[in-house]
Parts: structure tokens; C-alpha cells; sequence
């Protein structure tokens, strides 16, 4: 599909930005990127930021800092004040455009959802989960629909993980060692790095769930994320959230197991959580990331007809492993 026009990337130099980058351009868009030091224009420089948007047809913001680290107190204040900083700019951008951009996709995350093993969660009937995660990406979302921007329809990309990226490479790391089996949630030491955050903050002490490694995994091939991001485009009826997420979730028992194969690393050791902290401490991830039961469903996409190239998880997984 080739739309031509300007299109405004901000966030670009992540691994999703750089494909989502490559698509535009091959699709006759003039990309304009911004990030901390742009290269088209920059975060702060407010005039820059209101040229670019002014008269663009896309806006894709993807800008914030990663989420793949220990939430240390500075962490945890940047990842928040990086999204809503740069979903506000933009935001005040569109608000003065004398020709504002007919579509804005802003990144959000699946992880908004609660902790689920009981029932998947979708746009509609999906509830809000608490705590550190959550807050933030609440906090993102108001940000980007606060206000009316009548020329322009907002969406919320509610990622689910990324197969191709950091993400899936690290677990794919941990499955070549031979100690990643499935990750069993248990007691651990309580802390305060999971506390809510922003002007509302959720959540208490630490959760533990008793999963015993079935907790479900909800992920998406980056091919998809791009598919989806240029079906949104098209279809007018797309605005406020959307999953992005394959419509066949697994769980973490089998994730590790296919990537053990995708790898040829015959063994994996289950990992309870007393060991599996001090291990993603040496990695400075958090526990979070294999342990949360994410069970996200894409109805809104599939209702409308989207139609996904990696639905099932082996050979997404095999892909993403070649690739690397």
C-alpha cells in the first residue's frame, strides 16, 4: 500500500521505529524523525515540532525510554516523564496546526491490563490492572486523549511483547544458556519498585501469583505491528485503544519450550522466582517481564478484518531467531 505525504515518526531510533521508518518511506511517505537529537527535529525545540506536524498526514509517536531495566527511582521517574513529555508536545503541536494530521498513533502497551488467568482482556470488556506499569501507561493514554483534536483521529497501539526485539532476544539468550525453563512465580523479598506512580498511584506490596510457569504470554511479530499500523490507517472506525497482540496467546511454560527448540538447546531449568531474581538483577531486568500473566486478545483489529501474518507463536518464534 503506498499513501505518500508526510508522515511524523517520533521515537524513531528504536528496532520498532527503524522498521516502521523503512515501511513509510517504501510506502512514497517523506519521513520526518524526531527524537533528542532528531535528526529532522528535536524534543524541546517547539517551532521544529509544530513544522513537521503542521500539514503532515501520519503522526506515529514511539517515544520513551525503555522499559527493559530495574526500576530504580530515576528509572522509574524517566520512563513515566519521557511518555507523557513527549505525548504533550506533540499534542500541543496538533492543537495549533493550521492543517493537522488526519490520523496520530501513539505507543501504549498491553501490560495496562490486570494480571489475568481467569479471562482474556479485550478493548471492551478488558479491566485495568495496578501498580507501577499500569500507572504509567494510564497516565499515557490520558495524555494523548486529553483535549479535542476534531481533524484528527487518535489511536492507542496497546503493544503486547515484540517478537524480533530486545525483548524476545533477551528471553532467547536465557533459553541458549539451558536455564530457561518455564519461570514459577513464589514468595521473594518485598520492595517498593512495583509501587503506583503519577498523579493517581495503584497498587500495594509485591504480587505473587502461583502460575507454576502457566501464566499466559500475549506477544506480537513485528511484521504484524506494521501490518496493523497500516490497517489503522485505512479504516476510519480504529481510534482510542487497540490491541496489538496475536489473537493466539500462549503461556510461558510453552514459550520457553519453543524457544529452546528455535535455539537447539535441549535443556531448560525451571526457574523459580528465588533464583530467577538474582539472575534478571545481573541482566537489570525485572521479574516482570516473564512473570505478569498478560492475556490480551485483539478484538477490535479482528473485528474489522485484520488479518495477521504470524498468528501462531512457533514459527513467529523461529522468525524472529533467524533474523537475529
Amino acid at each position: 500500500m503506498t499513501v505518500g505525504g508526510r508522515a511524523v515518526v517520533a521515537g524513531w531510533n528504536g528496532f520498532i521505529g527503524h522498521r516502521l521508518v523503512s515501511d513509510l518511506s517504501a510506502r512514497g511517505y517523506d519521513v520526518v524523525r524526531v527524537g533528542r537529537s532528531g535528526p529532522d527535529a528535536r524534543w524541546g525545540d517547539l517551532a521544529a515540532l509544530a513544522a513537521a506536524v503542521d500539514g503532515a498526514a501520519l503522526v506515529v509517536n514511539l517515544a520513551g525510554k525503555s522499559v527493559g531495566r530495574r526500576y530504580t527511582e530515576g528509572n522509574r521517574n524517566e520512563i513515566l516523564r519521557s511518555r507523557l513529555d513527549t505525548t504533550r508536545q506533540l499534542r500541543d503541536a496538533i492543537t495549533a496546526a493550521a492543517h493537522p494530521p488526519r490520523l496520530w498513533l501513539n505507543a501504549s502497551t498491553a501490560t495496562i491490563y490486570r494480571y489475568a488467568v481467569d479471562q482474556p482482556q479485550t478493548e471492551s470488556d478488558g479491566e485495568l490492572g495496578t501498580g507501577f506499569s499500569v500507572d504509567v501507561a494510564r497516565s499515557w493514554e490520558r495524555e494523548l486523549f486529553t483535549g479535542a483534536l476534531p481533524g484528527t483521529r487518535r489511536a492507542a497501539l496497546r503493544m503486547a511483547i515484540v517478537l524480533g526485539g530486545p525483548a524476545s532476544d533477551l528471553l532467547a539468550r536465557v533459553a541458549r544458556l539451558g536455564v530457561g525453563g518455564p519461570q514459577h512465580d513464589g514468595w521473594w523479598f518485598q520492595h517498593r519498585r512495583y509501587r503506583g506512580i503519577g498523579e493517581d498511584p495503584t497498587g500495594g506490596p509485591v504480587p505473587i501469583h502461583h502460575s507454576g510457569g502457566r501464566q499466559k504470554f500475549s506477544w506480537i511479530h513485528i511484521d504484524d505491528v506494521l501490518a496493523a499500523i497500516r490497517f489503522i490507517e485505512t479504516d476510519e472506525r480504529l481510534d482510542g485503544p487497540v490491541n496489538l497482540s496475536s489473537p493466539n496467546p500462549s503461556d510461558n511454560r510453552t514459550l520457553m519450550s519453543e524457544l529452546h527448540r528455535a535455539v537447539g538447546m535441549p535443556i531448560g531449568i525451571p526457574a523459580p522466582r528465588w533464583l530467577l531474581e538474582p539472575a534478571l538483577w545481573a541482566l537489570r531486568n525485572e521479574s516482570e517481564l516473564v512473570l505478569k500473566s498478560r492475556w490480551v486478545l485483539p478484538q477490535r483489529l479482528q473485528a474489522a478484518g485484520f488479518e495477521f501474518t504470524w498468528p501462531e507463536l512457533g514459527p513467529a518464534i523461529d522468525d524472529a531467531v533467524r533474523r537475529r
